[in-house]
């Protein structure tokens, strides 16, 4: 997935957010590019994404932007290849629901959200108790289920970046969100 105008709302927040103590997941990768932001500010980061073309993407990125000793990366179909528990989660989910046509895809459709969910119901297992997560997401996919998906599994979130985009006649809002762990919330 190539970098577009919106991408510096949740590279802003990894700016923000990543500290050079945490121990950082960038969930779904792509070209790295949160990853490296995270490692610029110090952090160990761990960057996963299912598609292998975008893990060799990630790691020829995080060589040549200085960080490959701080940015571990691998191939994972969400959580399947991570065990570890993080400070910080970044998460820039596919906005469509409906199946990839090709490789390529991946990055921007996610069938009927499956990948999102599983995201959402295993990402507590996998977050430090005071942890948290930047989300980045549009209006012009499912905002609804998406919200639906943080209050399921008792995240609290707080809109920390927002911007539109007018085109054809639509205006698209695009969002990063922070979410948080209710107090109290259980593990599954």
């Amino acid at each position: 997935m190539p970098i577009t105008g919106m991408s510096h709302l949740l590279g802003e927040a990894v700016r923000s957010e990543a500290q050079a103590v945490d121990l950082v997941l960038d969930m779904g990768t792509g070209s790295g590019v949160n990853a490296i932001l995270a490692a610029k500010n110090g952090a160990r980061v761990v960057a996963v994404d299912s598609n292998p073309r975008a893990v060799e993407a990630a790691r020829g990125n995080a060589d040549r932007n200085g960080v490959h000793e701080l940015v571990e990366v691998r191939h994972s179909d969400v959580f399947s290849a991570v065990g570890e528990s993080f400070d910080l989660i970044i998460f820039d989910p596919p906005f469509r629901w409906f199946a990839p046509r090709s490789l390529f895809e991946t990055a921007i459709t996610d069938e009927h959200y499956e990948a999102m969910t599983r995201f959402f119901r295993e990402s507590r297992n996998h977050l430090l108790s005071n942890g948290r997560m930047p989300i980045f997401f549009g209006t012009s996919g499912d905002l609804g289920y998406l919200r639906q998906l943080v209050a399921q599994e008792h995240f609290t979130a707080t809109a920390v970046a927002l911007d539109t985009l007018d085109r054809d006649g639509w205006t698209v809002e695009y969002l990063t969100f922070l979410l948080r762990g209710e107090v109290g919330a259980r593990r599954v």
